[in-house]
């Protein structure tokens, strides 16, 4: 078992971030790429003591960039957890 405060790196605020907050109560997080399901779920309601109902996650691979140059780099790679809370808890990220 991981560190609960090495689990969740940051929040991803983007539109469809802020739509699922409205329609469905989820939050978007960025997590450790080893962390499972269960223990983002425990990181979450400990440290923001919200009662947690689904955990979905997904891998995401860095992008292929070039800066005007021959040689190429890549983005980082994340893991990307969407939390959805129980009705009645809220998470203000703003």
């Amino acid at each position: 078992m991981k560190d609960i405060y090495q689990v969740i790196k940051n929040v991803r605020l983007s539109e469809k971030a802020s739509m699922l907050q409205e329609r469905n109560n989820e939050v978007v997080l960025e997590v450790d790429r080893s962390a499972n399901k269960l223990e983002i779920k425990q990181a979450v309601q400990t440290i923001f003591n919200k009662k947690v109902v689904a955990v979905r996650t997904a891998n995401y691979d860095g992008k292929l960039r070039r800066k005007r140059r021959a040689d190429q780099g890549r983005t980082p790679s994340f893991k990307k957890a969407i939390v959805r809370l129980a009705d009645g808890e809220s998470l203000d990220l703003t």
